[in-house]
């Protein structure tokens, strides 16, 4: 049991914070004053903002004959190829009809495809053009290509446009070199990336943040670590690098850590690292943290972007604070399906299902389609509320209004929402029924409901096929001890422990995070190594002694060991998530609401414990485990003991 010794809050007040300004730039398609001078016709591609506006505005270009002149081409094509509203098709066809296209134009063209979501287009487009002759490639030409061939993952490809930079002579060019520094990172190629970025005479502002971030996509923080701090300037996407590369490798107090130096040094945080170091938050459950941030970037006048603004819905609903995520998404103006989903997913987290159910119908109401994320959500709200009827219409109005085909996530939902209603032949006809082969997550959805309604039988047979399927998964080895356990059959649980010891799997021990004004707390079951360690075990030992008087008894079905009645009540009592509670009651003013974060699924011994204790303290106690959340009040919770 242990303090981290982190303070989250940043050093700075909020009153010492100033508002920031902002600055736009036109798309490349707006003509510019001396164009428009010359061509005032142009002036309609300031308020074109679909495709049929634009063939028209084309087409009249033709008939004046100003089509010819490639200043002209290149802002038609610009909006075709790289507008929202445009069509890559299109400027494809109005590329053909130039007479003399030049390198520019081939380039907005080129830049469209490595963005698209066909990127293999740029280099097939960048071949045609060097083998027609039409037009001689530049040098930002080749980064372009690059670009491509990183998205699609092509060490070939890209090292045959290596080689037309060395024959091009673009090899000192540092902004060709950065490109392939990240093409080869981007394949995997760590070390092909490092001798290239050695090489470079002349590093610009770029440079090291592309190389820090290929060691980042490479896994490599360690290497990405040291050459951050090694910097000679360390700027704004510098920080969001680093930040980025721990939170998605799951090191979200490192992360958060970062957040802070940052901010400690001044640096403005762009919208990637507020919206990362909301991430880190939203998996730690540090509720101060991410209050304190969505303050900072209110007070610095920071736009509440629908990617911010679905990050603060997604931090607050993984904090448990579903009612501020509401007020964040309300005050969202276009909301897109994302924004929409993540609040369903927090609603259905939260054991609202049924309100889950009815944002979506608004959803629907408001003409924004649901994507195949959103279809996952509104199941798990249906599947954690108990909600059969309405899953099942769900599921099916997927392909029969949506035309879209349920994949394995969906069939995983479904298998989850009739198992942990007891409908274990509904969940098995619908893996039978599945047009793919049954995956881990599914299977272990038949099995955790088979734990839940002790079907022994079944769940022996599913747990055994799950272990062929992930033998070094621990968790899997837990849930089948579980049912054995539940069933006296401690031979079976021996035999099970001897195979984890032969193969070396650990069980991943139980913790809890509990967040005090911006400190973390973590507590590991029967630990005693916090500084208030005494103090928790007298909160313990009362807290004990209340549940008793309440006519609590332990569920010892929960301990795993054959061990005498006595000591599974001591192991029991000593859960990680009864220290954090305990820590909880000793730490702050009667009536304040108690946050808990658990990594794994709360046990059925904790979760009645943890009811009881709502109503013996008249506290609020939000418990999120690995996954949902469970709010306590008044000895009743959430979930309606459907978990």
């Amino acid at each position: 049991m242990s303090s981290t010794p982190l303070t989250l809050c940043p050093p700075q007040t909020l009153s010492q914070i100033k508002p920031k300004t902002s600055k736009t730039q036109n798309p490349p398609w707006i003509p510019t004053p001396k164009l428009l001078s010359q061509y005032p016709i142009l002036h309609l591609l300031n308020s074109c903002n679909n495709m049929t506006h634009l063939a028209q505005i084309h087409a009249q270009t033709i008939t004046t004959g100003i089509f010819y002149d490639n200043f002209v081409a290149s802002r038609i094509l610009s909006f075709s190829a790289l507008s929202p509203n445009g069509s890559i098709d299109y400027a494809r066809l109005l590329f053909d009809k130039i007479p003399k296209p030049d390198v520019f134009i081939a380039n907005t063209l080129i830049r469209a495809y490595a963005f698209s979501s066909r990127p293999i287009d740029a280099v097939l487009f960048y071949v045609y053009v060097l083998e027609s002759g039409i037009v001689n490639p530049d040098v930002y030409t080749v980064p372009l290509v690059l670009k491509a061939c990183s998205e699609i993952g092509s060490i070939s490809l890209g090292k045959e446009v290596h080689s037309h930079v060395v024959k091009y002579g673009w090899s000192s060019e540092v902004s060709v070199s950065n490109f392939l520094v990240k093409m080869y990172a981007s394949c995997g190629a760590i070390e092909s990336a490092r001798m290239v970025f050695d090489r470079v005479n002349e590093y610009d502002d770029a440079s090291w943040n592309i190389m820090v971030d290929g060691y980042v996509v490479c896994g490599d923080l360690k290497y990405a670590r040291e050459m951050f701090y090694a910097m000679p300037e360390r700027n704004v996407v510098s920080w969001s690098v680093m930040i980025n590369g721990y939170v998605q490798n799951s090191l979200f107090m490192e992360g958060l850590e970062l957040f802070q130096e940052m901010l400690s040094e001044s640096v403005e945080p762009n919208e990637s690292a507020l919206v990362n170091a909301l991430s880190a938050c939203a998996h730690m459950g540090a509720l101060e943290q991410g209050k304190w941030i969505e303050g900072y970037l209110r007070k610095r006048g920071v736009d509440i972007t629908v990617r911010i603004g679905t990050s603060l819905i997604d931090m607050y609903s993984k904090c448990g604070y579903v009612e501020r995520a509401l007020e964040i998404f309300r005050e969202i103006g276009e909301k897109n399906v994302l924004a929409w989903s993540a609040m369903i997913g927090g609603l259905a987290i939260n054991g609202r299902g049924k309100d889950a159910i009815d944002l979506f119908s608004e959803m629907e109401t408001r003409g924004v389609g649901p994507n195949e994320v959103t279809f996952i959500e509104v199941l798990n709200a249906c599947s954690h509320s108990g909600l059969v009827l309405e899953g099942s219409k769900f599921f099916d109005s997927m392909s029969m209004e949506y035309g879209m085909k349920p994949n394995a996530h969906h069939y995983c939902c479904m298998v989850d929402l009739y198992g942990r209603a007891g409908m274990l032949d509904e969940a098995q006809n619908i893996i039978k029924s599945m047009p793919m082969k049954p995956n881990s997550a599914i299977w272990g959805a038949l099995l955790n409901a088979c734990r839940i309604h002790g079907n022994s039988e079944l769940g022996e047979k599913v747990g055994r096929q799950l272990l062929e399927l992930e033998p070094n998964h621990s968790g899997r080895y837990v849930l089948l001890s579980n049912i054995y356990a539940a069933n006296g059959r401690w031979n079976h649980v021996a035999e099970l422990r001897r195979v984890m010891r032969e193969y070396g799997i650990n069980k991943t021990p139980g913790c809890s995070f509990i967040d005090l004004l911006g400190t973390v707390h973590e507590f590991v079951a029967g630990d005693n190594s916090h500084p208030q360690s005494e103090a928790i075990y007298s909160q313990l030992s009362e807290m004990n002694r209340e549940l008793k008087l309440m006519g609590y008894k332990p569920n010892k079905d929960q301990v795993l060991l054959d061990m005498e009645e006595e000591e599974k009540e001591t192991a029991l009592s000593h859960h990680s998530e009864k220290l954090a509670i305990a820590f909880g009651l000793i730490s702050t003013d009667p009536g304040t609401t108690i946050r808990i974060t658990k990594n794994l699924r709360v046990c059925a011994d904790c979760h009645l414990a943890t009811k009881l204790i709502s109503k013996i303290y008249k506290r609020e106690i939000v418990v999120r485990d690995r996954c949902r959340f469970h709010h306590f009040r008044d000895g009743s919770c959430s979930c309606n003991d459907f978990w």
